[in-house]
């Protein structure tokens, strides 16, 4: 029986591999996954709910079709006038990316907000870190030494 070769792996393999498992960065990897499927829901909701009430209280006006031609053959929508070989202007996917963006970022505001606050309380009923507890407590007994150190003989 042969004895198995032993390979060592690269000092980078070893520092990735390290790097992947630290805790922020599987943290960082979930909120992206979470922030693509948020992303796919708050679309969903501009293009599906909130254009067809605005368009309704706007006369009908549907934002996702809403384009100018700057040269070129106007078509019905505006995906037939690209494919004909039109230049134009999206004013529409432009508002629902504005939209996008201010239903985004009014979430993640209130997100931060609320786990600011979690945390604050959270923060409130720990106390201070033990660590710092230590640190108070030499400066407390160095300043204690100092003192006495200092004070005149008699």
């Amino acid at each position: 029986m042969q004895a198995p070769i032993n390979i060592s792996q690269p000092q980078w393999l070893r520092d990735f591999k390290a790097f992947i498992m630290r805790g922020n960065v599987i943290d960082l990897a979930v909120g992206l996954v979470i922030g693509a499927a948020f992303t796919a829901v708050v679309s969903s909701m501009v293009e599906d709910l909130l254009n067809p009430l605005l368009g309704l209280l706007l006369g009908g006006i549907d934002f996702s079709n809403l384009f100018v031609v700057i040269v070129g053959e106007r078509r019905p929508t505006l995906e037939a006038t690209r494919e004909g070989g039109a230049a134009v202007l999206a004013v529409g996917r432009f508002i629902n990316a504005i939209i996008k963006f201010v239903i985004v970022g009014f979430a993640v505001f209130w997100l931060i907000k609320v786990l600011t606050r979690i945390g604050l309380e959270a923060g409130k009923k720990a106390g201070p870190p033990a660590q710092e507890v230590l640190l108070t407590e030499i400066r407390d007994e160095l300043r204690a030494q100092n003192q006495k150190s200092a004070a005149p003989t008699a």
